[in-house]
């Protein structure tokens, strides 16, 4: 990664900054800042990563919603 124009230091993408950056996507509301933000610090691997996570976790609620449900 390189250093941004201002001469800070990029810090290091974080599992818990992806998440909540997918979690954000999930809800469709994103300020535009924070997208760009996230964009120069989180990984793009990570976030396809976390956002399939993501994915199977809903899916799975969703059957133990419907399996309760049925079952009563």
């Amino acid at each position: 990664m390189t250093a941004p124009e201002d001469g800070r230091p990029v810090p290091k993408p974080s599992l818990w900054r992806t998440i909540k950056a997918v979690a954000w996507g999930f809800f469709g509301v994103r300020k535009h800042s924070e997208y760009q933000e996230d964009i120069s610090r989180l990984s793009p691997l990570h976030i396809v990563a976390v956002g399939f996570v993501a994915v199977l976790v809903l899916i799975a609620v969703l059957l133990a919603l419907v399996k309760f449900a049925v079952s009563t």
